[in-house]
C-alpha cells in the first residue's frame, strides 16, 4: 500500500482504507484509487466550498483538516456537482467518473452504518453513471495456434507454457507471475491467488500438464532468489509482470497482432471466449474458473456468439437493400 494517504488524509479516511485492506482484503492498488478517488473528492470540496482561494493549484489542496463536522456536512447536491467537475473540467470518461462515484458511496456508507460518524448518507442516492459495455476482444482459435506455434528462443519452454496457461486457463497477468511450482498439485490442479487474496484451484488439461513439464526440465535451479516461483526471469528471480507483457507483446507483434489493441489481458478473454463458444461450458464454471466475484462480468461472454450472428447478419450486401416502391 501507498504510504503517501498516511501523509496527505484525515484519520477517518485512514480508517477507512485500512479497514479495506485489513478487512475486507482490497488489495494495495484498489486501497490506493479509493484514496485518490477521495482526496479529488475532497480536494474538490475545499475549492467548492472557498476554503481554498480559486487561484490555489487542485495537486497542492490538502485534505487533512477534514474533521466529522465537514462529513456532515456534505449533501447530495455536493455529489451532483463534483460528477459535474470530472466531466466538465477533469474531462473524466463513463468508466473514471462511474469509479469515483463507487469510491465516494463506498466511504460514505462505511462513515454512516459502520462508524456512525454522519447523520444521515448523502450520497445514497447518487446514481452511478452508466458505462458503455464493450464486448471483450479476444483471439480466434487460428490466431491462439498461431501463437502459441511463434514461441522460440532460448526461454521458449517457459515462454510456451506461459502462453498455454493464459490461453487455456484464463489467468490475469498477476495471477501467472505470483505462481509457485508448489501450487501444482498431484491431481493435475493448480492454486492460483487471485484479487483479494482469494484463491480458486482450477483443472490443467493436457495442454497446460505437457507445457509445464517441458518447462520444469530446464527451469533454472541454481542461483533462483525465489526458491517456489515456478517461472524464472533471466535474471534468475520470479518473472515481473512487465516482463511477461513484454513477453507476450513480442510474439504478438511476430503473428501480426500487436498494433490491434492486443495484451494479456485479451488472452484471458480468448481463454474464456474459446471455452464458452467451443467448449459448451456453463457461464457458472466459467465464473469459477476466471475467478470473477459477480456472475455479470462472466456474462459477457454470453453474448459473443449472438453479436457475431448479428454482425454477419448486418455484413450482407443486402442488409440495406429496401423495396422498391
Amino acid at each position: 500500500m501507498s504510504v503517501r494517504f498516511q501523509d496527505e488524509s484525515f484519520p477517518i479516511l485512514k480508517d477507512y482504507l485500512n479497514y479495506q485492506q485489513t478487512i475486507r482484503q482490497k488489495s494495495p492498488k484498489t486501497v490506493d484509487e479509493y484514496f485518490l478517488d477521495l482526496r479529488t473528492f475532497f480536494r474538490f470540496m475545499k475549492l467548492h466550498r472557498g476554503i481554498v482561494s480559486d487561484d490555489t493549484p487542485f495537486d497542492k489542496i490538502l485534505i487533512n483538516d477534514i474533521d466529522a463536522e465537514f462529513l456532515n456536512s456534505v449533501t447530495l447536491a455536493d455529489s451532483f456537482e463534483f460528477m459535474n467537475f470530472l466531466l466538465r473540467e477533469r474531462g473524466n470518461n463513463a468508466s473514471s467518473r462511474a469509479r469515483k462515484c463507487s469510491s465516494l458511496k463506498g466511504f460514505f456508507k462505511y462513515i454512516y452504518k459502520k462508524k456512525h460518524i454522519i447523520s444521515s448518507n448523502p450520497v445514497e442516492e447518487l446514481e452511478i453513471p452508466k458505462k458503455k459495455k464493450a464486448l471483450p476482444k479476444y483471439l480466434t482459435l487460428e490466431q491462439s495456434i498461431e501463437l502459441l506455434n511463434a514461441v522460440d528462443g532460448d526461454n521458449k519452454e517457459r515462454d510456451y507454457a506461459i502462453l498455454t496457461l493464459f490461453l487455456n486457463c484464463g489467468l490475469r497477468v498477476s495471477e501467472m507471475s505470483g505462481l509457485n511450482y508448489t501450487d501444482i498439485r498431484n491431481d493435475n490442479t493448480i492454486r492460483v491467488l487471485g484479487k483479494g487474496n482469494k484463491e480458486r484451484v482450477i483443472y490443467l488439461n493436457s495442454a497446460c500438464i505437457n507445457a509445464i513439464n517441458d518447462y520444469m526440465r530446464v527451469r533454472p535451479v541454481d542461483g533462483v532468489k525465489d526458491k517456489k516461483a515456478l517461472f524464472i526471469s533471466r535474471n534468475h528471480r520470479r518473472i515481473s509482470v512487465k516482463t511477461i507483457q513484454a513477453m507476450v507483446y513480442k510474439y504478438l507483434e511476430k503473428i501480426g497482432l500487436s498494433a490491434q489493441g492486443y495484451s494479456c489481458h485479451k488472452l484471458r478473454h480468448t481463454a474464456a471466449t474459446l471455452m464458452y463458444q467451443h467448449g459448451d461450458v456453463d457461464v457458472r464454471v466459467l465464473k469459477e474458473v476466471l475467478g470473477h466475484e459477480n456472475l455479470g462480468t462472466t456474462e459477457i461472454y454470453t453474448h459473443l456468439s449472438s453479436e457475431q450472428l448479428k454482425n454477419a447478419a448486418d455484413s450482407n450486401p443486402l442488409a440495406n437493400v429496401s423495396k422498391r416502391d
